[in-house]
């Protein structure tokens, strides 16, 4: 059964931030909260070769040892 939850007491400064993402992803308030809330409960999967090249390519890394660095530590943290 669905629960109601509420935010009492958030900074305005917040609430205008989140009108704005709302508003960008063409959501209500409301729908916007809940996905931040399901994305932040969300079971992380593993990452793939792939995203971690894609991810390596995006930070313009540029040397074999930094790239490795990068691959380690995904690795070390599973």
């Amino acid at each position: 059964m669905p629960t109601n939850l509420s935010i009492k007491n958030a900074p305005d400064d917040v609430v205008a931030r989140l009108r704005k993402r709302a508003a960008q992803h063409h959501r209500s308030l409301q729908g916007e909260l809940l996905t931040i809330l399901e994305e932040a409960v969300r079971t992380p999967r593993p990452v793939t070769i792939d995203e971690v090249l894609e991810e390596v390519r995006r930070l313009r890394l540029e040397t074999p040892d930094e790239a490795a660095a990068m691959v380690r530590a995904d690795r070390d943290e599973r």
